[in-house]
Formats: C-alpha cells, structure tokens, sequence
C-alpha cells in the first residue's frame, strides 16, 4: 500500500519483534484501527526471530533458506502465527509492514504524534524521508547488548555475544572455528548451542556468576517451569558437543595482531575479582562476550515518557496495567519495559494492544494476561539479581585500554577525570573526555563509564535524532515545508 494511502489516524507501532509483532496481530484482531509496524530489518521478526534477507535471485540454490535456519530460534510456532495474522491483515488492507525504516524521532502533533523514519530500502544513497502520523503509538523498539571494556576487546574478532548470534540467525556464519563466549546471563548458553551445532568448536562457555545465586530466586524458578525445561535444552546441546561451562570464571584479556588469536580467563573469588593465579591462555579465532542488554528508550525519552528501574538498576519505560506510558497516546512493551525474554514481550504486546482497543479490565483474557506478565516480570527480575555485572570486572583494565572506541579514550583517561578532574557520573566524564560522543552515542560505551564512575547504569540521554540519517533527508523534508 502506497504511503500515501496510509489512514491518517491508525495505530503506528515502532519494532517488529515479539512485542510489536503480538501487539499489531492482537489490534487486528480485536479492533477495526488500521496498523501500521515499521522496522529497520529487512523482515519481521526482530533480533529474537532474525530472518535472512531475501536473496536477490530466489532462483538461486545457494541462497539462504529460513527453513534451514530453524534449529536457531526458539518457539518459530509463535512467529509463523503472529505473521501469518499480520499478513492477513496486510492482504485485508487493514495493515502495512515497513521494513528497512528507521525511525529517527516522534514528535507530538494535534491528535497524535507524527513518527520520523529514513527508508532505507532503496540502498545507500537512495534513502528517503517518511512520515506517518499516528492516532496511538506503540513503542517495542527491544533492546542491544550491553557491553563491558577489556584488553583487547577492540580486535576484530571480537564481538558481543548477540553479534555472534545476529551472524548465526542472519547468515548461517560461524564467526571463526574456535570460539569463545563470556559475560553472565542465560542468553550465553543458546548463543554458544547455535555455535556448536554449527560445526563451531565452543573453547568453553565463561560465565562469570556461580549458578548457586538461582537457589535464591526459587520461587520465581517454580512458577516459570517452562524456562527450566529450554535451558535443559541448551545445556544437553553443550553436553552432547563437549563444550565446557566454567562457572565463576570470566575473560579479562583478548590477545592478537591482525585480529583475535587468543584469550585469557581467570577465575573469580567470592568477592567477584579475577584472580591473577587463575589465569589460562586459549586459543581462538572468535569471541563474543555479553554482559545482558540495555533497552532501546531513544524515543520514550525523547518524548518525556517517565522512566522507572528494573531489579538491576537499569532505568525502563514505566507502564499501567495496560501497558500505557505517562504520555497520552503512547504505549509501551517488551524490552524497552525492562528485559525479560520473548513471551513477556509477547504477553506485554498483546496486553498493549487489549489496552487501546477499549478491552475491559476484568475479562477472562485480560486477567490471564496480567498474570502472565507479573509472573515473567518476576522471572526475569530474578534472572537480573542472578547475573549481576561482577564487582571485579575493571580489574583488567590497563591505563592504556580503550573505553569509548568512538572518540578513543582510554581508561586513564577516564579514571582520571573520576579522581582527579571530580567526575561523578557518565555524563560529567563526557564533558571531559568525549567518551560517549561519538557515533554509538555512548551506547556502547555509557554503561562501563557509568560503573567505573560508581554508578549504576545511570539516566538515558535524551537524543533528539534516535539513528544515524543523511543529511539529504533533512533537507528532503525541509524542501518539501517550503
């Protein structure tokens, strides 16, 4: 359907992952509202259920097939309906699914908002400004991975532990033969199963907590059974392919000239600080290491959303029971709502959409929803309180370890405008460093400035342009307001 063909006062909902996919399917169902679902990707999905892009000859036999794809996702039954649903839709005329769109900012307008996107479908140098004006909108933009310095973690080779999955989902690429995958969380265990049944040889899995935290959170663990029996599932792959799982043990050193050859572990104390006597040198040809995830709160803060904090400390879009932000006209669900995995983001955008279609509150299908989500939301603040960042972990730094690979600045860099310029937070660090005003904006490296400033992870920045655009597009946009 043309753009311009677009019902000026539907439903625009930012993410086509879990959240926004059961979100959109969820409004078709219930309403008479058009949908309108943009995502950057080239497919729906999201990170979670990361397709190949379409190849550009289907004729062609070598070209990847998401039916091979199948042993790296979990729960593709789920998918396959909630895009068949949104399909019907589209073919209905009822809903439009914009791809390659990334939404740069919103911003209010009588009745709505007005979302600003770049369509970049058209390849580099051929991007377009869009423009979609929205009656009720949904943000669902997920999250990224959460990353924390090392030596030697700027070598090429060396990725988060999502990139080394995006590579897997995406392109069927093992990064390297022999691979090594760190941080904390139970998101290592199925990055490091995709890479074994890949033909990866797995050196080991580094998880820098002891598994003896979780008998603290058995509650939580009794009443999400379902999340025992998929980890059962990885750890027997990691079993049958002989890969290690090294608790308490983390990577603190990734070492190589052109490009990563090997990396050293160390064992953690009680106190959760590496020790130097623990130290063992592994060779390999890639690394990912993940350290869980930020949400993506761009375009909540931006447009004033109230913020709250997950179990770890980390600030997310503070929601009602249905799913509604402090801003009018704007809900919210899935990981910018605190990260808890792809059934509470399911859960959350189904009860988004329940909440603007006018669904009653006490209904058998509302209240089964609610529970739903209070008893994942419960899962995974436990799993934060498990695979917590150790306290150790900048005991590797050297002086000379780039931090913020954007405006390379180093550790001393920082730790000196900490104890000798007063610095107390990632924001006072920027404004003396530049650390965190380079391309990522601070995505990147922001966490790791905050935690070695002696924060948490801190307030969001507000970034009034949300993704990188050409400046083309804005002047595209100014041309046509005049």
């Amino acid at each position: 359907m043309p753009l311009s063909d677009l019902p000026p006062d539907g439903v625009v909902i930012v993410g086509a992952g879990p959240a926004g996919l059961a979100c959109a399917a969820t409004l078709l169902d219930q309403g008479d509202t058009f949908v309108t679902v943009l995502d950057a990707g080239s497919g729906a999905g999201g990170q979670y259920w990361r397709q190949p892009a379409p190849p550009a000859d289907s004729s062609d036999p070598g070209a990847l097939r998401p039916d091979a794809m199948r042993g790296l996702h979990h729960d593709l039954g789920t998918f396959a309906e909630l895009r068949s649903r949104l399909e019907a839709g589209q073919a209905a005329g009822r809903a439009s699914l914009l791809t390659d769109h990334h939404v740069w900012t919103v911003v209010a307008a009588e009745g709505g908002h007005v979302v600003h996107a770049v369509d970049r479908s058209g390849g580099p140098g051929r991007e377009r400004a869009v423009e979609l004006r929205a009656r009720h909108l949904v943000i669902a933009t997920g999250a990224h991975d959460r990353s924390l310095p090392f030596p030697g973690w700027d070598l090429p080779g060396v990725l988060t532990a999502g990139g080394l999955q995006a590579l897997l989902k995406a392109g069927d690429v093992a990064l390297g033969p022999r691979v090594a995958v760190g941080g904390t969380g139970p998101f290592l265990l199925p990055v490091a199963a995709g890479l074994a049944d890949r033909g990866a040889t797995v050196v080991g899995v580094f998880e820098a907590n002891s598994p003896t935290r979780w008998l603290r959170e058995l509650r939580a663990v009794a009443a999400n059974r379902t999340k025992l029996a998929e980890g059962a599932g990885y750890a027997a792959t990691l079993l049958r392919r002989r890969v290690p799982v090294r608790t308490r043990t983390m990577i603190v050193e990734a070492h190589g000239r052109e490009r990563v050859e090997a990396v050293t572990v160390a064992r953690l104390d009680a106190s959760g600080h590496p020790r130097r006597d623990t130290h063992r040198r592994i060779e390999v040809d890639a690394v990912g290491v993940g350290w869980g995830f930020s949400p993506q709160l761009d375009l909540a803060v931006t447009l004033g959303c109230a913020l709250t904090a997950d179990a770890s400390g980390t600030p997310v879009v503070q929601v009602d029971e249905w799913q509604r932000t402090s801003r009018s006209g704007v809900s919210a669900a899935g990981e910018a709502c605190g990260v808890g995995g792809a059934a509470l983001a399911v859960a959350e955008g189904r009860l988004a959409a329940r909440g603007i279609v006018g669904a009653s509150a006490s209904d058998a299908e509302t209240a089964g929803l609610r529970e739903e989500v209070a008893r994942l939301r419960a899962f995974a603040a436990a799993m934060h309180r498990a695979h917590p960042v150790p306290a150790g972990w900048a005991d590797a730094l050297r002086s000379e370890t780039v931090v913020c690979r954007c405006e390379e600045v180093s550790a001393g860099t920082v730790r000196h405008a900490i104890a000798e310029r007063g610095a107390t937070d990632a924001r006072q660090v920027k404004q003396l460093t530049r650390a965190g005003m380079g391309w990522c904006q601070g995505r990147v490296c922001g966490h790791a400035v905050e935690l070695l400033a002696g924060g948490g992870s801190g307030s969001p920045a507000e970034r009034l342009v949300s993704t990188p655009l050409p400046l083309g597009v804005l002047a595209s946009r100014k041309s046509r307001a005049m």
